[in-house]
């Protein structure tokens, strides 16, 4: 593992127990430039892992508590007229920052999950016909809560597509729920690992990861088998089979590689293309799971030998 990315997971580790996967993998997020989708029930550690993240990183950190009564301005900014200056003067929104929770974002209304998906693909607030670029790095980890909780809406398709993984916390294994027990209910002090510069330069390094023209093929192999299956409706969109590969650049370089294997975008497989893709009514009768659904296209798409 590089050595950068084994130090930042081993602070996260301080205040995160039994969860070094779901750390690594929103690490991987970070690296390769995307927004990360947390589903799961309230509890499970999701505000303290993106928290203990930007403590490592020394990232600009906000948290808006998503509800009804959020408005798009509270995540964008506003301007407002000022007396003494006789201006309009602008007042920064929650969206100014390098790691941006939003906590339960599917408990808010369409107009403000909408604003918040609009900064996280164009990079830029607009606010009165004035567009302000948002700091970089930039990451947004949105927490929703399982469908059919009281008070949650499901995000469209389109919305869902513009976070390159969708992971799942899941509940702490044994030993890591006896260590939180015993633990107090304080958090440990995160210390920095790296600072902004330094991720940016890393940033740089994954995208430069070499990738062969057959992982190229086998990528887009993939996708279109994808949009194939009968057990499919809505196969995997160009931007998603980007973030795959995205994604799997970061994988080689945590890993120490600087080229990109067909394992790299296998195991990336489920975080990324899960909530992108529509299982069709076919799927549904014989009660087959996306997971099932991708493990199967994957094995008939041929790996070319590199």
């Amino acid at each position: 593992m590089n050595i950068q990315v084994h130090k930042i997971i081993a602070e996260i580790k301080k205040n995160i127990k039994g969860k070094d996967d779901i750390a690594y993998e929103v690490l991987l997020a970070l690296l390769a430039g995307g927004h990360v989708l947390l589903e799961d029930i309230p509890g499970v550690g999701k505000t303290t892992l993106a928290m203990s993240m930007a403590e490592a990183m020394s990232l600009k950190y906000k948290r808006v508590q998503f509800t009804p009564d959020v408005l798009p301005s509270d995540i964008t900014g506003f301007t407002m007229y000022n007396q003494k200056e006789n201006q309009f003067v602008y007042h920064p929104g929650a969206a100014l920052c390098n790691l941006f929770l939003a906590d339960e974002i599917n408990r808010t209304s369409p107009k403000t999950q909408s604003a918040l998906l609009e900064i996280m693909e164009e990079g830029k607030i607009t606010v009165d016909g004035v567009t302000r670029t948002i700091p970089k790095p930039f990451l947004v980890i949105a927490t929703q809560n399982p469908y059919g909780s009281a008070g949650t809406q499901k995000l469209p398709e389109s919305q869902l597509d513009r976070f390159m993984i969708r992971l799942t916390v899941g509940y702490p294994d044994h030993d890591a729920a006896i260590d939180i027990l015993k633990s107090d209910n304080a958090p440990q002090k995160i210390q920095p690992v790296i600072d902004l510069d330094e991720l940016l330069y890393l940033q740089e390094q994954v995208k430069s990861v070499y990738v062969e023209d057959s992982v190229y093929e086998f990528a887009v192999n993939f996708t279109e088998a994808t949009r194939n299956s009968d057990y499919i409706d809505l196969g995997l969109s160009p931007r998603g089979c980007k973030s795959l590969l995205r994604i799997a650049k970061a994988s080689a370089f945590a890993d120490s590689r600087n080229f990109v294997s067909i394992s790299d975008i296998v195991n990336q497989v489920p975080m990324v293309v899960g909530h992108r893709i529509i299982l069709s009514s076919r799927a549904k009768a014989k009660d087959v799971s996306s997971e099932q659904v991708l493990k199967k296209l994957l094995d008939t798409v041929r790996a070319p030998k590199i």
